[in-house]
């Protein structure tokens, strides 16, 4: 045959060897944005660091390997003794042991460490989103462990710890230790007041005995779980450890691992406890008020999660219609292309801008702060992680038939895509807990208008969007009936306050534009042909970012 008919031309390079996080100038002008001064050299060196490594195609291949040799479940050893054990290929392992090493369970211990660690974990789950569960689980279990002291200073320096030590052992004899948590079951799914798990009281002090199943019970080879159960008081939370302090297993029998969607990487399991020992955190009967700040926590994360996947979607599209070349020119520059990619480029740096702004209350850590995330945080939840799936599908058709094949990386993205949504509560809860917090809580939703008001005046279409925002507010009629379309509204004004007052002017207009005022239709591509759609899409292009280093 001759070697010819071999030759590969108009192929774009594989997107490898790059910074991810310097590539990001939203996600870069965000840290820059909102951290103390005084950190910033670290937070980018470390970050740049990050990203280097997120790049390479050794990472990459990393990811590849963690989802092309998912988990497995040995519930026996040879000999017939329950083991409940779940291996992972050691890829897993090096992504898992570098988000530890990367501090991406540290942020409750360090200065502005939210902030750093939510631009930490964007940037690394682009290279595998799977291993971010047992990371997000890790870090949002410490504002539940700090309602007991002992339970706090006993646990959180072993989730803080940079070590990723792996392995069931008692966790007293580890360098470090993750968490799971065990919420949901198969009778209530995310009504968690009817779950059916027993706690019984021993002897002991805050110890109990539990039975019943677990649903959904994330990252079984943990040192330790949140779950609920059902005391005489009611629903409470409990710290259930994998390994007892004698070193014998606590019983944990997992049953069998879910064949999911995406995600194939991280083990998601169902768990039945007969006999097994916890320790409440908290009051009996406060189960829910216990374990909320978690749920918040794992929430963020799922805004963060969501803006990772848009980012890399959008990056691997920018950079194929770069070399891409078709009818005469490359893709990037034919004007309908251009349009497309403009557009998610909106979306994405939308949902970066977000992300990064709740990740700052978090540290801010004011009385005005924390009302603001009462309301910020489902908002955003309910709206970005919605934006995700769709986004993705339009990035994957950019590639064309080349990101219909596995090998392009984008299928991953499109089936890990919809996880977010329905993780930690899907649409309708997160609509649902809004409304909650507008009929309960008057500051909460006086900290959001404060917030996206701080625009007011810069844009016509903002103030339109405000206005209308308010007409909806003040309307009861119907109101569970209509809380998606009101919580839409209130995620795109709250971005467009951002993207105003933050974004370049181009990113800004096409927002408000698109978005905002009407100027859109109802798939990608659509924006107003008079905008500087050129530059939107410059700004989105995955490459190192010049201005971070000093460079003009």
């Amino acid at each position: 045959m001759a070697a010819t008919t071999h030759t590969v031309t108009n192929q774009a390079p594989p997107l490898v060897g790059y910074d991810v996080f310097t590539s990001d100038r939203a996600l870069v002008e965000g840290v820059e944005r909102h951290l103390d001064p005084a950190l910033l050299d670290g937070a980018r060196e470390h970050l740049s660091l990050l990203g280097r490594t997120a790049g390479s195609a050794q990472a990459r291949e990393w990811g590849f390997l963690a989802n092309e040799n998912p988990p497995v479940l040995h519930t026996h050893d040879r000999y017939g003794n329950r083991i409940d054990e779940v291996t992972f290929h050691p890829a897993w392992h090096r992504l898992l042991g570098k988000a530890v090493s990367s501090g991406l369970t540290t942020a409750w211990s360090q200065p502005g460490g939210h902030l750093r660690r939510a631009a930490g974990f964007l940037v690394w789950s682009q290279v595998e989103a799977g291993h971010g569960c047992p990371v997000s689980m890790t870090h949002a279990a410490v504002p539940a462990l700090r309602t007991d002291p002992a339970l706090a200073a006993e646990w959180e320096p072993r989730l803080a710890s940079i070590v990723y030590d792996e392995g069931l052992r008692p966790a007293s004899q580890k360098a470090g230790a993750l968490f799971g948590m065990g919420m949901t079951e198969k009778q209530g799914g995310s009504d968690v007041r009817a779950n059916t798990t027993r706690a019984r009281a021993l002897a002991e002090e805050g110890a109990y005995e539990l039975t019943g199943h677990k649903w959904f019970c994330s990252a079984p080879m943990s040192d330790g779980f949140l779950v609920l159960g059902q005391t005489g008081a009611g629903l409470t939370c409990f710290l259930v450890p994998r390994v007892l302090e004698d070193g014998t297993r606590n019983a944990f029998a997992i049953q069998r691992l879910k064949d999911k969607l995406g995600n194939r990487s991280n083990a998601s399991s169902e768990v039945e406890f007969d006999g097994t020992w916890a320790r409440r955190v908290g009051e009996e009967g406060r189960g829910v008020r216990t374990i909320i700040e978690m749920v918040a926590a794992t929430r963020l994360d799922c805004v963060v999660g969501s803006a990772a996947l848009m980012r890399q979607a959008v990056a691997q599209a920018v950079h194929h219609a770069t070399y891409r070349e078709a009818f005469g020119g490359k893709l990037v520059d034919k004007p309908l292309m251009r349009n497309v990619l403009a557009d998610l480029a909106l979306e994405s740096e939308a949902a970066t801008t977000l992300a990064l702004r709740l990740a700052a209350a978090y540290d801010d850590g004011s009385e005005q702060e924390r009302a603001f995330l009462r309301i910020a945080v489902p908002t955003a939840k309910y709206w970005v992680t919605k934006r995700c799936t769709p986004l993705v599908v339009e990035a994957l058709e950019v590639l064309g038939g080349n990101g219909y094949v596995e090998e392009s990386g984008m299928p991953r993205l499109l089936r890990e895509s919809p996880l977010n949504s329905i993780w930690e509560g899907s649409g309708n809860v997160q609509a649902l807990d809004v409304l909650r917090a507008l009929q309960r809580e008057p500051l909460a939703l006086n900290a959001f208008l404060q917030e996206v008001g701080l625009a007011r005046g810069a844009d016509h279409r903002l103030d339109g969007a405000i206005k209308g925002l308010l007409t909806e507010l003040a309307d009861l009629d119907a109101i569970e009936a209509r809380a998606r379309r009101l919580v839409e509204r209130m995620a795109l004004v709250l971005q467009g306050s951002l993207l105003v007052r933050y974004a370049p002017p181009e990113v800004a207009d096409a927002f408000c534009a698109s978005r905002l005022g009407g100027d859109w239709g109802s798939a990608f591509g659509t924006l107003p042909h008079s905008l500087d759609l050129a530059s939107v899409v410059e700004r989105a292009a995955p490459r190192d970012n010049q201005a971070l280093s000093g460079g003009s």
